[in-house]
């Protein structure tokens, strides 16, 4: 099994436009489907509630790592973790990064999760194959979003 997600778009959208959609955490809930209460710091966590139907009753919670601005921002979060009477707290979390690249026709953005070798063995192949397929439908959230918004 990978333990690496990789998904890629090339966005009509200018670095600029595209580093706020990812990183002003009232836009990132936009697209992303979370209600986010805190501003992205690095260092800090970033909490909030999903919105996402049939998700709602879940806590969205991130740990910022870095925020190099219009390049690259990264958290870790605990993968695909729905089960509300589970503690996740004590698993390795999974590395998301975005990566943005300047192109002809507006961003390049490059979204990578890894770290899921780290994830338990009992929910490693659902917690990788419900982020590959989220991490995807994401991808067209934030491209409709930079559309309707641009």
């Amino acid at each position: 099994m990978e333990n690496r997600i990789e998904k890629k778009i090339e966005l009509k959208a200018p670095v600029a436009r595209v580093w706020k959609a990812l990183t002003d955490h009232h836009e990132f809930g936009e697209w992303f489907r979370v209600k986010i209460e805190t501003p992205f710091v690095a260092g800090k966590p970033a909490v909030g509630r999903i919105l996402y139907p049939g998700y709602e009753h879940l806590k969205w919670e991130v740990i910022i790592q870095k925020l190099e601005p219009e390049r690259y921002f990264s958290f870790t979060w605990h993968p695909y973790a729905v089960e509300p009477d589970i503690d996740y707290s004590k698993e390795t979390p999974t590395l998301v990064e975005f990566h943005l690249e300047k192109t002809a026709r507006g961003t390049l953005l490059t979204v990578t999760e890894s770290g899921f070798e780290k994830v338990p063995a009992d929910r490693r192949a659902l917690a990788f194959r419900m982020n590959d397929g989220g991490w995807a439908e994401q991808m067209k959230n934030i491209e409709a979003y930079l559309a309707q918004k641009s």
